[in-house]
């Protein structure tokens, strides 16, 4: 019984370590950093941050892509914006005429493209400090009505941007993992060494 309750004691203090750790980075900094430089750079496109006077929603159909994270940190980050907006970046990219209609594929690869590039850029604020992880290939949702919740105690930070008055919110929950020491090991050997 004393190697469950040793386990217990380390895996708790493993996992506060870790969100001690995530706690001292600037998330919110690092997405704003990151989505303004992947619109200028792989858009061509100067979107604004913003702080809104209330909460933010985006009307009729959008769009999500997002990437998971998995590692001494988990978690998603996401980013949303009205469908008819992401069919703009995606005519934006591909060089495609207003007039022309860019297909459901293209538009889920680019916007998946956008999420794999702004997770990136998490990814490396994290294993930059010392959580390494990675992270997952990107999934597209669509609706209108819908909400993204977070993971139960996971921390959640969400930035609100704007290119001429179309609303992208991008988004991150995240929390430490338990990644115990007795993985691969046994919990005897370890306490009696």
């Amino acid at each position: 019984m004393a190697p469950r309750v040793k386990r217990s004691i380390i895996d708790n203090f493993i996992e506060n370590h870790h969100m001690t750790k995530i706690n001292a980075i600037d998330i919110k900094s690092g997405i704003i950093k990151t989505t303004i430089d992947v619109f200028d750079k792989m858009l061509s496109l100067n979107i604004n941050y913003f702080e809104p006077d209330m909460p933010l929603s985006i009307d009729g159909k959008r769009i999500v892509g997002s990437v998971g994270f998995v590692g001494e940190a988990k978690g998603i980050i996401s980013i949303q914006m009205a469908y008819g907006f992401a069919r703009f970046l995606t005519g934006s990219l591909l060089d495609i005429d207003l007039d022309e209609s860019a297909n459901a594929e293209e538009v889920d690869d680019v916007i998946g493209e956008l999420s794999n590039m702004i997770g990136g850029g998490l990814k490396s604020r994290l294993c930059d400090s010392g959580l390494s992880c990675t992270l997952s290939i990107p999934s597209i949702i669509y609706g209108s009505n819908f909400k993204m919740l977070s993971m139960n105690g996971a921390t959640r930070t969400t930035c609100f941007f704007c290119y001429e008055k179309q609303p992208v919110i991008v988004e991150t929950s995240m929390k430490a993992e338990k990644q115990s020491v007795f993985s691969g090991s046994s919990p005897k050997k370890l306490l009696t060494s």
